[in-house]
């Protein structure tokens, strides 16, 4: 009997969001609060363009390839088991980060961090799944996602107050905290909760993927840094591209087993929603990354003044997205999602206005908010629509491979701006406006997408 009720706590569900909650929380903080300090971790280290690209990329590449896997081993080991080990590692690394003494062992240990994420982040909304039903799992949900909304708002404006008053080595101390509420809640209050036959640990297709990926994107780095395509460039683009194609290959001939099944793909719907996605976050995570950067380079802002400029994005995403999501539950999702990238792709037209000496408010507030409202209208009716498109055994793996897109379209976008990051002060603008022109043509074309590719789609009520 006391056994029992020592064990009792563990199946609390209130506890449960609480842990997933703050263990999430460190991958939407390090996401918003990197941005503001790299000029100040550039000038640090003395470091290019491309080392300055590979500080965000060495975090996107191991969470664009292995969330799916991170997400399989929690189904097969266990998910709390791996949601502590991915916040565990995700701790470590960041106390690595704030005390490494030289760039390539920041560059080592923010992989580590991409790494810890991957684990953490499936296995967080898995361990949601399995604590609530039905309605209440739904508002569990959205309490999850509107606290990383929340923790995203805040998370520049304290790490711009840290870069300025402290040092940047400083926002990586933010996320020890964080990480050991999630660890010991998760410990003490959460139920194991685990699916072996719904585990994908397709090991040898993680391995090709992170390899593939990891050539091109070291190759279109070294490409756009130096402006030239050299040698080494071509041959790791083309090493990468030649793993990617092995990666395809492995998981067509794994079947069921494969972490990325291609039986999904023979639904239309399916393929253009992950196109959209992919162009969609790849040109806001490439606007994003450089409009805080260009504040600070080139228009004099403070971090904590630049973290103060994005404030409109996380606000509107928290209060419309949820209105946006009952919307398309109501009238179809599909114009909600021809709609959103043309309204971000006018933010980021809009955003041609920023100089170097220019009013916030007649040009970085309208640019970043016409942004913001357009990635409102189209955030929740495509994850809702990913999941609809797909049969009830998918949802998981859909949910986890559009997450991976998604982050995949930041990784390529970043290893492409070298050539706006290889300048300074004044000197960024013109390159600056030449990418947001490119994000907007990325955003039109992920437009057409939803109206050619994505047909009506049954919502899902989370």
């Amino acid at each position: 009997m006391n056994a029992r009720a020592r064990e009792r706590p563990r199946a609390d569900p209130r506890w449960t969001l609480a842990a997933c909650i703050l263990a999430s929380s460190l991958s939407f903080v390090e996401g918003s609060v990197l941005n503001v300090a790299l000029p100040a971790i550039r000038a640090s280290y003395g470091a290019g363009a491309a080392e300055v690209q590979w500080v965000v990329n060495a975090y996107l590449l191991p969470l664009s390839a292995l969330l799916l896997l991170g997400g399989a081993l929690g189904d097969h080991y266990g998910r709390r088991l791996l949601l502590v080990f991915g916040t565990a590692l995700f701790a470590l690394a960041s106390l690595v980060c704030a005390l490494a003494p030289s760039l390539d062992l920041l560059l080592a240990a923010r992989a580590a961090q991409g790494v810890g994420a991957a684990l953490l982040l499936p296995n967080s909304l898995a361990l949601l799944n399995a604590a609530f039903q039905g309605e209440k799992r739904g508002r569990a949900v959205g309490i999850w996602a509107a606290a990383g909304a929340a923790s995203a708002a805040v998370a520049p404006l304290i790490g711009g107050w840290l870069v300025d008053h402290i040092g940047w080595p400083s926002i990586f101390y933010i996320n020890l905290p964080l990480a050991a509420g999630a660890i010991l809640l998760a410990i003490r209050f959460v139920s194991e909760s685990q699916d072996k036959g719904a585990a994908r640990t397709d090991y040898p297709g993680a391995l090709l993927a992170t390899a593939g990926l990891g050539g091109a994107t070291y190759g279109l780095t070294r490409w756009s840094s130096s402006s030239s395509l050299d040698m080494i460039a071509l041959g790791s683009m083309t090493a990468g591209i030649a793993m990617l194609a092995a990666f395809l290959w492995v998981e067509k001939h794994r079947g069921d087993k494969a972490m990325m099944p291609f039986g999904m793909f023979a639904d239309r719907c399916f393929s253009g929603l992950n196109l959209l996605s992919f162009l969609l976050y790849g040109a806001f995570g490439a606007a994003m990354l450089l409009v805080p950067y260009v504040l600070i380079s080139a228009a004099g802002y403070s971090p904590v003044e630049a973290g103060m400029a994005l404030l409109p994005l996380p606000t509107l995403l928290t209060l419309a997205s949820p209105k946006m999501g009952s919307l398309a539950a109501r009238l179809g999702p599909r114009w909600f999602l021809v709609a959103g990238p043309l309204v971000v792709a006018g933010g980021m037209l809009l955003g041609q206005r920023i100089s170097s000496d220019a009013s916030y408010w007649t040009t970085v507030f309208p640019a970043i908010t016409v942004m913001a409202a357009g990635m409102s209208i189209a955030v929740a009716p495509l994850t809702s629509s990913v999941l609809g498109s797909v049969d009830e055994k998918h949802t998981g793996t859909a949910s986890g491979f559009s997450s991976a897109v998604a982050r995949l379209g930041g990784l390529i976008a970043t290893a492409l701006l070298g050539v706006v990051l290889s300048k300074e002060g004044a000197a960024l603008i013109p390159g600056f406006h030449l990418a947001l022109t490119g994000s907007a043509i990325a955003a039109v074309l992920a437009s057409a997408a939803a109206t050619l590719l994505v047909g009506e789609v049954k919502m899902k009520q989370a």
